[in-house]
């Protein structure tokens, strides 16, 4: 599977579950680290356990989590545009493909690359059981895990499996001490697993235009530019990153964004 794709000129591949393979990402996402604003904090704490991931020191599975649009699947292509050349290599998986992750891991293991499997918008919701296989690839069983994989994930969920109030209701309480639930422990036992966890929050007004400026360096009247992002954000009723790039795609090139 890995053996047909030539790691040194192929910084990404996705899993394409009906081939049962890697397909090569001919297109990868131009997204560069210093256009991202608002999130230099999770940035700082990402960009630091990559660079020691990449060294060969210990480090962290990654969980960014948190408010939709805010820039965390962002963050992790602008990653890879980075530190590709340094020996980072990206491998896509889709949460319902996390069942082929241990022999997805098995072909790279001896290769001299750094790998992160990216798992984009991940959670799981009652019944499924693909979390089980990530648990094994993030702490290994009787296998230790590669040292040259690490599983960088997204999600809006901070536990990433839903949380019931029935759940909490079949909590206990012995001798003074409260006992969780089976069922919340086992929720929060997967996030436990990322030992670096990154949250994400809805942009402020000022982030939000610090994200528009950005995008549109060449506009003069920064007031009636800053007008219509509001606007556009207002309508959409969401003010994020994403809600910033929609609203220059839908601008880019206009002489006059009020319209």
């Amino acid at each position: 599977m890995a053996a047909t794709i030539d790691w040194a000129t192929t910084p990404a591949a996705v899993w394409r579950r009906h081939r049962s393979g890697l397909r090569v990402i001919r297109r990868l996402d131009p997204i560069q680290w210093q256009a991202l604003t608002g999130i230099e904090r999770q940035q700082q704490a990402l960009a630091r356990n990559t660079e020691r991931f990449l060294a060969g020191d210990p480090s962290n599975n990654v969980l960014l989590w948190g408010a939709r649009g805010t820039g965390k699947s962002s963050v992790i292509k602008a990653l890879l545009n980075r530190y590709q050349d340094r020996g980072l290599r990206m491998i896509e998986v889709d949460k319902d493909d996390l069942v082929n992750l241990p022999e997805i891991v098995d072909d790279i293991s001896d290769l001299p690359y750094r790998f992160v499997i990216f798992c984009d918008d991940l959670s799981f919701d009652v019944g499924e059981t693909g979390y089980k296989a990530l648990k094994s690839v993030l702490e290994g069983s009787l296998e230790l895990p590669p040292e040259n994989v690490r599983v960088y994930a997204t999600s809006n969920r901070r536990h990433l499996m839903p949380e019931f109030m029935s759940d909490n209701l079949k909590s206990e309480l012995r001798d003074g001490e409260l006992h969780p639930a089976e069922a919340i422990e086992e929720q929060v036992s997967l996030a436990d697993r990322f030992g670096l966890q990154l949250s994400f929050y809805p942009f402020s007004q000022q982030v939000y235009l610090q994200a528009v400026d950005a995008l549109f360096p060449d506009v003069a009247d920064r007031a009636a530019l800053h007008q219509a992002a509001i606007r556009f954000a207002t309508a959409k009723g969401v003010r994020n990153g994403r809600s910033a790039q929609q609203f220059y795609r839908h601008f880019a090139g206009d002489h006059n964004p009020e319209r």
